[in-house]
C-alpha cells in the first residue's frame, strides 16, 4: 500500500514579512481555495470613544469596526498585518460578533493577503491607498464614506460662500 498523502493544515500557514503594500504584511504559505476561511480578526473589543481616548496620539492603529453599536476590535495577531488592496483577495465577514478574513478566490502560495478595508468614521482627513492596483481608487475609505466626506466638503463651501 503506498504511503498515505499528508493532510493539508487545517488552516493555511501564514508569514508576517515585508510588504511592498505598507510596512509588513501576511503572505500565505500553502494554497488557499476560494471560499475557505484563513484566520480569525481578534483582539479586544472597545467601544469607538474608548479606542479614541485611548489611541489619540498614535498614527498606526489596528482598529476593526464591527456590529451596528460602534464597537472596534483592537487587532492583535497575525490577522492585523493583512493590507488593504483595491484588488483584493479575500474579504471580511461577521459571524456572531466575530470577524474572518475569507479568501474570494483560489490564492497560491507566496501571495500576499489582501482585502479592501471599507474604512469609515475616521477621524482623519484621508486614508490613502498605495496597493499599485490598476484600478486603484486611491482612499482605503469605503464608497459611502468618500460619498460622504464629498457632502459635507460641498456643505462647508456652499456655508463659507
Amino acid at each position: 500500500m503506498p504511503p498515505a498523502k499528508p493532510k493539508p493544515p487545517a488552516s493555511p500557514r501564514l508569514l508576517v514579512r515585508s510588504s511592498d503594500i505598507h510596512a509588513a504584511g501576511c503572505y500565505t504559505l500553502d494554497p488557499i481555495r476560494r471560499g475557505a476561511r484563513i484566520i480569525e480578526y481578534d483582539g479586544p473589543r472597545l467601544s469607538k470613544g474608548e479606542a479614541d481616548d485611548r489611541y489619540a496620539d498614535r498614527i498606526v492603529t489596528y482598529l476593526f469596526g464591527f456590529g451596528g453599536k460602534g464597537d472596534v476590535i483592537d487587532g492583535f495577531g497575525t490577522a492585523m498585518f493583512v493590507n488593504h488592496s483595491c484588488a483584493p483577495n479575500c474579504e471580511t465577514i461577521e459571524r456572531d460578533d466575530r470577524i474572518f478574513i475569507q479568501a474570494i478566490r483560489d490564492i497560491a502560495p507566496g501571495e500576499e493577503l489582501l482585502y479592501e478595508y471599507h474604512l469609515y468614521d475616521s477621524d482623519e482627513d484621508d486614508a490613502n491607498c498605495y496597493c499599485n492596483a490598476p484600478h486603484c481608487r486611491g482612499t482605503m475609505f469605503s464608497d459611502e464614506e468618500v460619498a460622504r466626506r464629498a457632502k459635507i466638503a460641498k456643505r462647508k463651501a456652499r456655508n463659507s460662500a
